[in-house]
């Protein structure tokens, strides 16, 4: 597997040859690199510090120390934070009022994965031309160490619970509301972080919390990706304990996705159609999603009268956009919940706690007394997400530019891979080449299941041929 560059960071498996996976040397040479970005942006002559996250994967103390190595011998301060979500790790960015900071994690990624993601000192991901910058002065290695006296230091600082209160501290968050209804859930923390913020946070909004795959060692349960298929488990749990929820969150606990009741899918696509609508209701304004995430946000919006905006894949691509039009809501259809009164990114955290002031408030004011009747009460759309494999990333133009020639007579947009839309049909369908992965990815959406997988496999078989 080839070291992966883009604007979600560097990632690579952890283990092989030099330029095939995420070697000690990849690590301390990005490391150094960002610290040059760092010290450019910051523009002092003295005095520099960068927060340092992680997940919990088997790999992340190692590459922990090679980072804080990294930043000290470069003459940056760091504060550690140890294990901490990314969201955590991104607020403590501006608690702490850093020059930026770094994310250990592969985010969904397999256990033998790791990453560096990399902040400004806004605690948002850095920019593609900041990013492009950093890749140039890698590849030169035109980094500088600095003297012994002039070395950083290492502080350790646990911010997980500064990050909850932040979110019990939240004008939308509806503590006593979310006590009172007196919630039961089965948590799926997969082994990482989550099994630590998680059940913090539920107990302090007065939830209880079942956990599984509960022990913070790296050694994924299961596939970490909070997909239907690898949340059997945590399905049969919430069935068995007669729970009012289940909770998945990936590794670094910035995607959401929920169970229902019945042991049926939420499904992540509508995590922040749900979160959206409670805060809509509260809050009017306009909301930003990827043009790969579910029409749903899109008929939400507009029934409370409000402006949807589409972007490019990417969270930087949606907070970019949603500073840009002034959204209130916004992120990505794969359970990613971006809510900009608290900060400007992906968190699991707020969306849970969002999500259960949602469920609170509409058991009292409405019919609806469950997760399923929940989701029962928005648009139906069904989302088929399939994936083609590649031997070589130049395949793309010509795989994309023979798809758009087959549906030349559809609404096509180029913004961010190709998208086909079908208005009269409320379906579309896209196809996107992976940031993290050497795959095209193409999903389809429409108003039942069968339609969704039909048109993806159409698209399937027009590349095959």
């Amino acid at each position: 597997m080839s070291l992966i560059k883009s604007i979600s960071g560097i990632r690579g498996t952890i283990g092989g040859a030099i330029g095939d996976s995420l070697t000690p040397i990849d690590i301390v040479k990005f490391t150094a690199a960002y610290a040059q970005i760092i010290k450019s942006k910051a523009a002092k002559n003295d005095h520099y510090k960068v927060v340092v996250g992680r997940d919990a994967r088997i790999s992340g103390e190692m590459v922990d120390q090679l980072v804080c190595g990294t930043l000290c011998a470069c003459g940056i301060d760091v504060i550690n934070a140890g294990l901490a979500s990314t969201p955590t790790t991104e607020m403590a960015v501006i608690f702490e009022q850093a020059d930026g900071g770094i994310i250990l994690t592969a985010s969904h990624n397999p256990k033998q994965w790791n990453a560096l993601k990399l902040l400004n000192e806004k605690g948002e991901f850095l920019s593609d031309a900041e990013g492009l910058a950093l890749q140039k002065i890698a590849e030169a290695q035109s980094f500088e160490f600095k003297e012994v006296d002039s070395i950083g230091h290492i502080t350790k600082k646990d911010f997980t619970q500064a990050h909850i209160d932040a979110v019990l501290k939240d004008s939308l968050v509806d503590v006593k509301a979310i006590k009172k209804a007196g919630f039961k859930v089965v948590l799926d923390p997969i082994n990482s972080v989550g099994a630590i913020c998680m059940p913090a946070l539920l107990k302090q909004l007065g939830v209880k919390c079942i956990t599984i795959n509960d022990k913070p060692d790296g050694n994924f349960a299961h596939n970490p990706e909070p997909l239907p298929e690898n949340l059997i488990a945590l399905s049969e749990a919430v069935v068995a304990n007669k729970a009012d929820l289940g909770i998945s969150v990936d590794p670094d606990v910035d995607r959401l996705a929920f169970i229902c009741e019945n042991g049926n899918p939420f499904v992540e696509e509508y995590t922040l159609v749900s979160v959206a609508d409670y805060v809509l209701s509260k809050r009017p304004g306009p909301t930003v999603s990827n043009i790969s995430s579910s029409r749903a946000l899109r008929d939400v919006t507009e029934m409370k009268g409000c402006q949807y905006y589409g972007c490019k894949v990417g969270e930087v691509n949606a907070t970019t956009m949603m500073r840009e039009v002034g959204a209130v809501i916004g992120g990505e259809g794969n359970g990613g919940v971006i809510y900009p009164e608290l900060h400007y990114g992906r968190d699991a955290l707020i969306g849970v706690a969002l999500f259960l002031s949602n469920l609170a408030h509409k058991r009292k004011e409405s019919s609806i007394k469950s997760a399923s009747q929940l989701r029962a009460s928005y648009p139906d759309y069904y989302v088929s997400k399939n994936k083609i494999t590649l031997s070589d990333f130049s395949l793309v133009p010509a795989l994309l530019e023979k798809v758009q020639k087959y549906y030349e007579k559809e609404k096509i947009n180029t913004m961010d891979g190709l998208r086909v839309d079908f208005e009269a049909e409320r379906k579309w369908v896209i196809l996107r080449r992976s940031n993290t992965e050497p795959i095209i990815r193409i999903y389809a959406e429409a108003p039942t299941s069968n339609e969704a997988d039909a048109l993806a496999q159409e698209v399937i078989n027009i590349i095959n041929e």
